[in-house]
């Protein structure tokens, strides 16, 4: 590893460096409105903040306001690294049993897989413990964008268009997505006036509230959980069937909590705890701990192949185990233990891929097998054929300032499987999408719990000083990118634009995350910019092997900064394969 990871040159556009500070963001004019409040004297978590929020507006059928937004920051003056939940709960009301026998267990789109919103309380808590603005400062960028509209990107287009008939099903959804009847084209203005003066009704409750800037901001949260917006949401769902009612939304608050880390390869990695799917990075790294991967060469086939049997195993225990701590007793000392990852490590056949998702271990026992395991039993859809679906999807968002402050989120939710909230612009989080119905699975639907959440961002401290807060949009391939990344820059040492770059491939072999969670044993997907003779060479050791287009937006979207607080030095990068960008000075 370089004595500065993350500079160098080689990427397809070169890596963006700067001195002062820096955002890198799921879209290129959510980058600027952080860099804009780091310009004014805010610090990365105000930044960061109004960054995420402006990514609700910019990639609305990716990100909603109303959503999820998993949060780690990194405060320099104490080198501590803390996590903000933000993840709702189910309604008290809500229960698998009447998945089970409304709809065979489906979670179908529509209300009843709605949790609680937890974006709007999780960028507030940001801001008032560890910011320095106000509500109606860092939201004045998501405003503008939401009022005056934006250039319709790509990826909003081919989205919406991809999902026309679902948008038609509810009339505020088709309202907004597809305006004149149709998908918006590129370039076309995109404008959501409800969604601005939702957040503008939020700002405005904050200057009325008058006093310190923590009476401004709790007054601007209030007006989500506790005032008019909470009594529509509620009002709509007694309206239409739904579940959520006032006390569940006034009831709610996210959590500060102590990250998950491991180590690896002279840096420390931290994650968010085992309610979202962090911690399989871990666990994908402390099987790849004392195998020679430079040796192996990046992206040749023993590489790709090693690296996707040890996301198998992961993801088997991530099926076997994860769920919210607060009603799962999770192994998770035990499951990030040295002593395990030994165990399951000699799982990995160097000459045969496992033909499906392997058996999930016993971390308990410390035995590689947990002793009644094929694939695990909550496997239902054996053998799918054909495309993956697409991931609902997500966004991220990392921001480092003057200061060495560090600010890395994933915000999420879509605004296809569940109705917009009229006169809101909103789509209260359908992250009910990730819960199972399956009695006895880690992650089975239950009032007041979280489900088990894809988005995870992430932070790796190098035992050189260097920080390298990361994480990217794509379901069930964020962790195995965010993997293949760190260890483009951490291993093989190439820049942080270079190491978002490179080809990616990832593994289908395991339950996805989303209802109605289809699973494809063997598939591994790969860009096409992967050599086609890997390709036959992975074919050979049992892989079903799949190529995906190169430059693929379903490969993530893969987000960073590499920044030395010795010298102030910043090298960010944002991944072209989506409307990502950098913005630092």
């Amino acid at each position: 590893m370089e004595s500065f990871p993350g500079l160098g040159s080689g990427a397809h556009r070169p890596v963006t460096l700067g001195s002062r500070h820096m955002v890198s963001a799921g879209h290129h004019a959510a980058a600027q409105a952080g860099l804009a409040i780091l310009e004014a004297g805010g610090n990365a978590v105000d930044a960061g903040v109004a960054a995420g929020i402006a990514l609700g507006v910019l990639q609305s059928d990716l990100v909603n306001v109303a959503g999820v937004a998993p949060i780690m920051i990194r405060m320099a003056d104490s080198g501590e690294v803390t996590t903000i939940s933000g993840l709702g709960c189910f309604p008290k009301q809500a229960s698998a049993a009447w998945f089970r026998e409304n709809h065979g267990g489906e979670i179908p789109p529509g209300l009843k897989r709605t949790v609680v919103p937890a974006a709007p309380d999780a960028w507030i808590a940001a801001l008032a413990k560890y910011g320095t603005m106000r509500f109606a400062e860092v939201a004045a960028a998501a405003i503008r964008y939401a009022a005056e509209g934006f250039p319709t990107h790509a990826l909003l287009a081919d989205y919406v268009a991809g999902q026309a008939e679902a948008y038609a099903r509810w009339d505020a959804n088709k309202a907004i997505y597809l305006p004149n009847g149709r998908p918006p084209k590129v370039g076309e203005l995109f404008v959501q006036s409800d969604l601005a003066a939702t957040l503008t009704y939020m700002a405005d409750q904050e200057k009325a509230a008058g006093g310190s800037r923590e009476d401004g901001l709790r007054a601007a949260r209030d007006a989500f959980y506790k005032g008019d917006i909470a009594r529509t949401i509620a009002r709509y769902h007694a309206e239409n069937d739904g579940w959520m009612t006032e006390q569940d939304l006034a009831d709610f608050s996210v959590t500060f909590e102590k990250p998950v880390s491991g180590r690896f390869n002279g840096m420390t990695v931290y994650t968010c705890d085992v309610w979202c799917q962090g911690p399989v990075l871990i666990q994908m790294l402390n099987l790849l701990k004392g195998i020679d991967l430079r040796a192996l060469g990046h992206n040749s086939p023993a590489y790709v192949h090693l690296l996707t049997e040890a996301m198998k195993l992961s993801f088997a225990d991530r099926e076997a185990y994860y769920g919210d701590p607060r009603f799962v007793d999770v192994p998770m000392a035990a499951l990030l233990s040295d002593e395990y990852a030994d165990l399951r490590r000699g799982l990995i056949d160097p000459n045969r891929a496992w033909p499906e998702m392997p058996p999930a271990g016993d971390p308990r026992n410390l035995r590689a097998v947990l002793g009644n395991s094929g694939s695990s039993a909550s496997v239902r859809a054996l053998g799918q054929g054909g495309e993956p679906p697409l991931s609902p999807d997500t966004s991220y968002v990392c921001a480092v300032d003057r200061w060495g402050n560090v600010f890395s989120a994933t915000p999420s939710d879509t605004s296809n499987d569940a109705p917009v909230i009229p006169g809101l612009g909103i789509c209260p989080s359908s992250r009910g999408s990730q819960a199972f119905t399956q009695e006895g699975h880690a992650s089975e639907l239950m009032g007041g719990k979280r489900p088990r959440l894809t988005p995870n961002p992430a932070l790796a401290v190098f035992d050189n000083g260097a920080l390298m807060p990361f994480g990217t949009p794509g379901g069930d391939v964020q962790s195995q990118a965010m993997l293949q990344v760190l260890l483009n820059v951490g291993v093989f040492g190439m820049d942080t634009q270079s190491a978002i770059d490179a080809p990616r491939f990832a593994t289908y072999s395991f339950p996805d995350s989303f209802a109605p969670h289809p699973y494809y044993p063997g598939r591994l997907t790969l860009e096409g910019r992967i050599e086609r003779r890997t390709q036959d060479a992975l074919a050979a050791l049992g892989h079903d092997v799949v190529s995906w287009p190169d430059w693929t937006w379903k490969a993530g979207g893969v987000c960073a900064i590499v920044a030395d607080p010795a010298t102030g030095l910043k090298a960010g990068g944002a991944d072209r394969r989506r409307p990502s960008g950098v913005a630092g000075l």
